[in-house]
This record gives C-alpha cells, sequence and structure tokens, in this order.
C-alpha cells in the first residue's frame, strides 16, 4: 500500500454535519458568499480596462470576452473545491491533499504573492478613484503616501480585531453592481444599435492578432477575474450544503460578472481611447466612462463607490494573507514566532504586520506605477489556479479509478455461480480497495462510497474531461505569462523562492532538534486495507509509546502499519472567522508528536509502507473503524482494552515492550 498523498487538514464540520456548538446565524448563505467574492473579484474591473489597454489596445475587450468562457469553467472547479475541502484553506489544502504537503507550501507561496499585488494594487486603485472627485490627491507622490496610510490604518483595524462584515460586503457589491449597470443603461441609451456593433470591427483596428499577441491577450486578461479564489476561503463560514450553497453563490458571480466586466472593458477602451492611454486616467477609467455618458452625478457615485470597495478588497486581501501565513506557520514551514499573539488584543500581530507590510514595500518600489503592478500580477494569481485545477484533476482521478475497480469486482461477482459470490465479493472487494458503506451517527466514516458511486456516472466523466481541459487552458495561460511578462516571473519567483527556503531550513531545523515532520496526515478513512497493522492511539494515552514500538517491532516490508489517533470531541465554540482555516490536526501538539515519534522510529527501522490518521472522534469510533479497514492486526494498549471490547477478533496475544503492555487483536478476514 503506497502511502497516500491526502490533506495535512481536518474539519470541524464533518460529513455534512454542522457542528452543533457553533451557531449557524454567523455562517454565510449564498446571497452573502456572493457578496464576499463579487466584493473581491468585481474590483477588478475598475483597473484591469486599463492595465490591459498597454499590452493589447482595443482588444482588451475582446480577450476579455474570450476568458470569461474559461472563467466559467474555473468556476466549476472551485465550486468542487469548497464541498471537498469544507476547512478552507484553498490551494494550500488541495494541493497538499492531492499531492503533497511541500506542494501544498507552494501553493502557499503562489496565493500570498497574489494577495500582495492584490493589497498594493486595490489600496492604490481606490485612492486614484477618489481623486476623480478630489483632484489634489491624485498626483504622485501624494497618492502613494495616502494609499500607505490606507494600508497602516488596515493593518491597525486588523490588529484591534475588527473583522470583515459580510454583511459590509452585500452592500458594497450590491452598490457597485448596480452602478456597473447604470453605466451600460447610459451608454446603450446614447448609442445605437449600428453604432455598437461597429465597435466589434474596431476592436482589431488598433493592433494585428499573431498567435503570439494572441496568446500574450488571453493569459493577461485573467486579471480581470482575480478574485474567484475567494470562494474556496469561504468553506469554513458556509452554511450546509456546500455544493449547493456555491454552486448558487458562483452562479450569481458568473452572471454579475458576465453581464458587466466584458462590456464595461470594450465601452471604456473603445470609447476613451485617451483615457487608457493615460497611467492616471487608465485608473480611473470606469468612473470617467460614467461621467462622459451619464454626468458628474453617476461619475461621483461611480468613484465613490469604486474607491470604497477597492479599499474593501485591500482589506480582504490582508485578511486573506495573514491567514495563509498562519497555516502554513502551524504545518510548520514558516516560523513559529508568527503565530504569536498580542496579548491586548488577542490578534496575531506579527502576521499582520507582514501581510500589511509587504504591499507597502512593493508600492514604494515601484512608486505607485499602477501599469508595474498590473505587470506583476500574473505569477501568483494563475499560478494558485493551476495548482488548485491540478489537485482537483488528481482526486477526481483517484475517484474515477475506484469507481472502475468496484464495477470490475462487481462483474466478475456477477459472472461467478451462486454459491461463490459470498466469498468471492469479500475478497475481491479487499483486493481491490473498496469497502462497504458503514454509516454511525457521525456520518459515513467508512469511506466516501458516495463519491465512488457519483464517480462512475456520465456527468462525472464530462466533468472530468471539462475539468483537465480547464487545467490545460490554465497553465498554458501561466506559461505564456511566465514568458511574456518577465517582470511578474521575477517577483513571483523571487517570493515563492525565499518562502521555501525558509520552508526548507524549518523543516530541516526540526529534523535536528528530533521533531520528525510526519509527510501526510489522512483525515479521512476512505479504503479498505487488508493485511495491515493498526496501532490505535488515543489522546494524552501516555501508554501511546508501547503501541508504536510494538507496531514497529512487528513490521515488515510487506505488511502496511496505519497509525490511528483519535482525538475526542473537542467542539469548536466560537464560529470561524471569514477566510480562516479551520485545522484542529495542526493545532493539536500532543497529536503531532505522537506522530512524530512515530514517524522517527519508523525511519529508523526502515518500514516502508506507513499511514497516519486522525480523527477528532471518541475511542469507540476504533470498533467502526476497524470493521471498515479488515485490518490482519489490531494494536492497543492493554490499560485500554476495555474500550475496544466490540472489537472481536480470533485471537489475541499479548506484547510487553519497555513502555507497557500492548494486546494484539488478530483476525483473519
Amino acid at each position: 500500500m503506497a502511502q497516500e498523498s491526502v490533506t495535512q487538514n481536518t474539519q470541524t464540520i464533518m460529513d455534512g454535519h454542522e457542528d452543533e456548538h457553533v451557531s449557524s446565524k454567523n455562517m454565510l448563505g449564498p446571497l452573502l458568499c456572493w457578496a464576499v467574492v463579487f466584493a473581491d473579484i468585481g474590483t477588478s474591473v475598475y483597473y484591469t480596462p486599463g492595465i490591459l489597454y498597454q499590452t493589447v489596445q482595443g482588444l482588451a475587450g475582446f480577450f476579455v470576452f474570450l476568458t470569461m468562457s474559461v472563467f466559467i469553467l474555473l468556476a466549476l472547479k472551485y465550486a468542487e473545491v469548497t464541498h471537498r475541502f469544507p476547512q478552507g484553506g484553498g490551494v494550500v489544502t488541495v494541493a497538499a491533499q492531492a499531492i503533497n504537503p511541500w506542494f501544498g507550501a507552494i501553493g502557499g507561496m503562489f496565493i500570498l504573492v497574489d494577495y500582495f499585488l492584490t493589497a498594493a494594487i486595490s489600496s492604490l486603485s481606490g485612492i486614484l478613484y477618489l481623486s476623480v472627485v478630489f483632484p489634489a490627491i491624485g498626483g504622485m507622490p501624494l497618492a502613494l503616501f495616502i494609499t500607505v496610510g490606507v494600508l497602516i490604518l488596515l493593518g491597525v483595524l486588523n490588529w484591534v480585531g475588527i473583522s470583515e462584515s459580510a454583511k459590509v460586503s452585500l452592500v458594497g457589491a450590491v452598490v457597485a453592481f448596480f452602478s456597473n449597470i447604470a453605466i451600460l443603461v447610459t451608454v446603450f441609451t446614447h448609442m445605437s444599435l449600428g453604432q455598437i456593433f461597429e465597435l466589434i470591427p474596431e476592436m482589431f483596428k488598433s493592433h494585428t492578432l499573431t498567435p503570439l499577441s494572441f496568446l500574450a491577450g488571453f493569459a493577461g486578461s485573467f486579471l480581470a477575474f482575480s478574485g474567484l479564489e475567494s470562494i474556496s476561503q469561504l468553506s469554513p463560514v458556509m452554511k450546509q450544503p456546500h455544493k449547493k450553497v456555491a454552486g448558487i453563490a458562483l452562479t450569481l458571480v458568473v452572471l454579475t460578472i458576465g453581464l458587466t466586466s466584458p462590456m464595461l472593458t470594450i465601452f471604456s477602451t473603445l470609447l476613451l481611447p485617451d483615457a487608457a492611454r493615460s497611467e492616471v486616467q487608465s485608473a480611473q477609467i470606469i468612473s470617467l466612462l460614467a461621467g462622459h455618458w451619464g454626468g458628474q452625478i453617476l461619475q461621483t457615485e461611480v468613484a465613490i463607490s469604486a474607491s470604497a470597495l477597492l479599499i474593501f478588497a485591500s482589506n480582504t486581501a490582508i485578511i486573506g494573507a495573514y491567514h495563509v501565513f498562519i497555516a502554513l506557520s502551524r504545518m510548520e514551514f514558516l516560523p513559529s514566532v508568527i503565530l504569536q499573539r498580542n496579548k491586548m488584543r488577542g490578534t496575531p500581530h506579527i502576521s499582520i504586520a507582514l501581510a500589511t507590510g509587504i504591499p507597502i514595500i512593493i508600492l514604494f518600489l515601484v512608486w505607485g506605477q499602477i501599469n508595474i503592478l498590473g505587470e506583476m500580477y500574473a505569477f501568483g494569481l494563475l499560478g494558485a489556479f493551476a495548482l488548485t485545477c491540478l489537485g482537483l484533476d488528481i482526486v477526481r482521478g483517484r475517484e474515477l479509478r475506484r469507481a472502475r475497480s468496484q464495477k470490475r469486482t462487481a462483474r466478475i461477482v456477477a459472472a461467478l455461480p451462486a454459491e461463490e459470490h459470498k466469498a468471492t465479493e469479500v475478497h475481491d472487494l479487499m483486493k481491490s480497495n473498496v469497502q462497504p458503506a458503514v454509516t454511525t451517527e457521525h456520518g459515513n466514516i467508512g469511506g466516501q462510497v458516495s463519491e465512488v458511486d457519483e464517480a462512475g456516472t456520465l456527468w462525472f466523466k464530462i466533468n472530468f474531461g471539462l475539468g483537465i481541459l480547464t487545467t490545460v487552458l490554465v497553465v498554458v495561460a501561466w506559461g505564456t505569462n511566465l514568458i511574456t511578462k518577465p517582470l511578474a516571473t521575477a517577483f513571483g519567483l523571487g517570493v515563492t523562492a525565499i518562502g521555501m527556503s525558509i520552508a526548507y531550513y524549518n523543516h530541516t531545523r526540526h529534523q535536528k532538534e528530533g521533531k520528525v515532520p510526519v509527510p501526510v496526515v489522512v483525515t479521512h478513512i476512505r479504503d479498505t486495507y487488508p493485511d495491515t497493522t493498526l496501532a490505535v492511539l488515543t489522546a494524552g494515552n501516555p501508554h501511546n509509546g508501547a503501541v508504536i514500538r510494538a507496531a514497529i517491532n512487528n513490521a515488515d516490508e510487506h505488511t502496511p502499519i496505519i497509525f490511528l489517533y483519535l482525538a475526542g470531541k473537542r467542539p469548536r465554540q466560537v464560529a470561524p472567522r471569514m477566510m480562516e482555516i479551520i485545522d484542529p490536526y495542526l493545532d493539536d501538539q500532543d497529536a503531532k508528536d505522537t506522530f512524530s515519534k512515530a514517524e522517527a522510529l519508523a525511519i529508523k527501522a526502515k518500514v516502508p509502507n506507513r499511514t497516519y490518521v486522525y480523527l477528532q472522534e471518541e475511542p469507540e469510533l476504533a470498533t467502526q473503524i476497524w470493521q471498515s479497514i479488515h485490518p490482519r492486526d489490531t494494536l492497543v494498549a492493554i490499560e485500554d482494552d476495555a474500550q475496544f471490547k466490540d472489537i472481536n477478533p480470533d485471537r489475541v496475544r499479548y506484547e510487553l515492550t519497555p513502555e507497557g503492555k500492548v494486546a494484539h487483536l488478530l483476525k483473519r478476514w
């Protein structure tokens, strides 16, 4: 049994059952989820037309329309991410589960690059839009200094602990959406249908479309859809069922963005080409479009609402960044000092300082030139998109293989004489690693049989194919930007290299201190593992060492060991905060120390096949897991064997270790 690459993160909402200790009134429904995402992604239209115009001129709107199709495919994948990974974390969680934790760390670096630039470009753009109303603040370096002041203020507010509210997002998102619709209605009422259609050939007059420019425009226009990743960060605060809520929310996002972003880009770049060429006016272009066709009142309203929403998006990026810093630190990739909280407010002041300070440094380095910030943007955004898409494809592929294995087993059983059905069914079920459902009050602990069933459907196969197509398109866009946007590549690779160097240093230091990190921790039991050794460990148990040592002593190269840690129910007393990554395992120091000891002994004994399972359940659940896994040997501390009285072995033998006596519950299935 090869060690599976599965999630490092554990959920407090398990198998669709919301923790009864967390009030559902604080959870977000479809409308509020739409508001949070639209308040992020909807701000891109305020600066994207001007930035895109610098490279593709009048074709900016064409490329936004073109990329809209990929955006829809991406939305389908991110909707699935929200219900497959309800603990949040987005690319960090997906990459860690699908590939391994190091790829989760790389994904974390990618999304941090995106957050840094989002905070910088959104706050600067917000001030430039406000300068439409107050022209005195629009010049450099005053606009830069005001932007830095805004970022410092946002950092202070996060330090104080004033959290972002989805209801405030709703107000801002609704105002921004209807403002955009008002602009479009105004333009349409001032132009005939024929004049509007004349804009289509006008797009292609100013720029020759070659294969290279086509790829560059396609890749660059993804900037118009930055913010989609926010939906995956909302999973812990999303109402159940995640699949339905995320589906409705992203449908609303696609509709509202689709109705506004492409047309606003076309109108602003083709009807106001002089403004699009100007570095300052291009960062105010949607407000100027409103003023050109709707008058001073609409221009002022759009400028103020855009400014507020852009600054709000900057704050969202700061919140997302410091939660990613915290997650990577809890995963022991970044120094533990990042986890420190100040005694006065109880907020993670160091991670907040990093999330605020780095965008400020970036702003000073480019001296407030928004077009340069746009050029730097592509690396982290598309890197996070690509890694998330690839990770989800890998997870889907595993389920498809399990579904095919299940069908093969069913065909073999059906072809046998009736009297051989039962014996063969059990044998081949174990052989193919597909187990029956074991339903308990906690949900389907025995495995996601429903997911396996779903993987055999025609829709799943179509979705799988579309997902691979999406991944290819995103990777092509990312690869193109790596070549055509050298500044973005240099900045993104630089930040990622620094972050991964720190991660490697931390990893090495922990190993020297005797803390051996566990490569992968499983948080769901999905398959039957026949002929395995199951070592049951429980929270705070002084005899866990005896169980670990006995399992290692009896290991051989052909018998995999499953180290199962049952943490007990520790209900969360407060609702999770927006953008927070819920990860009980990484907060459980006893579990991490126990697994670290097991990993160190396994490496020393050269045990090749080992899996670590962490569940927030009581020890009594071990019986149901035993029935699901079908282990050959189950090890429990003799002092605790009364807790496992319902396990029905064929025989029991005892082993004495320096750390205590262990019972071997042996079973031939």
